[in-house]
């Protein structure tokens, strides 16, 4: 790439990052996102831009012959500023300070996105369509509600050979992650009059008698991706405010981080155990169950159960990302996330080979002043190119 063209990508990039953050996003509200992206890959020239039923945008490059199908995945998606008097600069304003963009999304991942659909732009321009196989640049929503739900369908109607995620990864290659269940665990009672409380069952008391012993209960552990944790998040009573009256539920919701070949059987199974063991103690264990409406108007209801996954080391995607990395001049490390992404489907439930490439540090999501570093996003465009490049010709 010429002086020039650096020079041009770099100010466009830029541009593009501080566009991204000045359209507001919150899962199920993505539509003036969308609707901007579209028209920005139509101006750079993807051969086809389609929008799904759930709302996630995808450009595609086509090549003249058959070959590999690689795919870009970023989430559009943001969480809300709950907070914004703690801000010191313009959550949506996308101000640059040394370097730094700022703004909700910048770094959770409006930077990677605009690094991504870029480097798809330049590659066509590059290539001339002259290559086998094709190229897809995901940007998808919810995710910040339900990580794989939206990909589901971008995978099962591209059906890519390699996914490339972009969340952020200080520009490190992630080659998997713990995935993430929510578990419901109600116990139930009989109310009475607190000035009875032997006319009734309390099932506060009834949760703190197995409370104890699930907490206690061995966490499995993994080589590389380390427990799998089981904390308790939030519990609740009813009737509440519970004035004199002794509560006749209590529901405590646990946040359980997932290993590899772990099942919806199997993770519930040491809880389901301690509630066999208290069999005279009226209680339910379940998966919590979320449900958002998409822009579009279609409604998404699922469990919150998301996969983990892992690829070794040694796997052909593996190897060939980190020397694609490499070769200009990324120093990249071999890693792994440590929250929840759009890999709980393309990987964990669906098997595709996928790795993750991002700018940005993983503690910047969703915090105050969050922020994208302008260096790692022009790096985080090159790395994309030369993944594209090698996996392309690599299937």
């Amino acid at each position: 790439m010429s002086y020039h063209e650096r020079m041009t990508t770099g100010h466009s990039l830029t541009t593009l990052v501080q566009d991204l953050i000045r359209i507001p996003s919150l899962s199920g509200q993505e539509a003036a996102i969308v609707t901007f992206i579209m028209r920005q890959m139509e101006s750079l020239g993807y051969d086809r831009v389609h929008t799904d039923e759930l709302g996630s945008v995808t450009g595609s490059i086509l090549g003249n012959r058959e070959g590999a199908s690689i795919l870009l995945d970023c989430h559009i998606d943001t969480v809300a500023v709950e907070n914004s008097e703690a801000w010191t600069v313009d959550p949506f304003g996308a101000e640059i300070h040394d370097g730094r963009i700022y703004g909700r999304g910048a770094g959770d991942m409006k930077g990677a996105a605009a690094a991504m659909i870029e480097a798809g732009a330049h590659f066509k321009r590059k290539s001339g369509g002259n290559f086998a196989g094709s190229l897809h640049v995901a940007c998808t929503v919810c995710e910040e509600c339900f990580e794989g739900y939206a990909a589901k369908l971008i995978a099962e109607r591209i059906a890519p050979d390699v996914v490339i995620i972009g969340e952020a990864s200080e520009l490190n290659l992630k080659r998997g992650q713990r995935g993430r269940a929510e578990i419901s665990l109600a116990t139930y009672g009989k109310s009475c009059h607190s000035s009875s409380p032997h006319a009734g069952v309390n099932a506060i008391e009834a949760m703190l008698t197995l409370l104890p012993e699930i907490l206690r209960l061995p966490h499995p552990t993994h080589p590389i991706l380390g427990a799998g944790i089981l904390v308790a998040t939030d519990i609740k009573s009813s009737p509440y405010p519970g004035r004199s009256v002794i509560p006749d539920r209590c529901t405590v919701t646990f946040d359980r981080r997932l290993l590899v070949d772990e099942s919806r059987q199997s993770v519930l199974a040491p809880i389901q155990r301690v509630l066999d063991d208290h069999c005279s103690i009226d209680a339910s264990l379940r998966y919590s169950e979320g449900t958002i409406t998409c822009y579009t108007g279609r409604t998404i209801e699922a469990a919150r159960f998301f996969d983990a996954w892992l690829l070794d080391d040694e796997h052909p995607v593996v190897k060939e990302g980190l020397a694609a990395l490499r070769s200009v001049s990324i120093a990249a490390e071999l890693s792994h996330y440590r929250f929840c992404t759009n890999g709980s489907c393309y990987a964990g439930l669906l098997g595709i080979p996928t790795i993750g490439f991002g700018p940005g540090d993983e503690e910047m999501a969703h915090t105050v002043d969050e922020y994208v570093r302008i260096e790692e996003v022009e790096a985080a465009f090159t790395g994309y190119l030369a993944l594209i490049e090698t996996l392309l010709s690599n299937p």
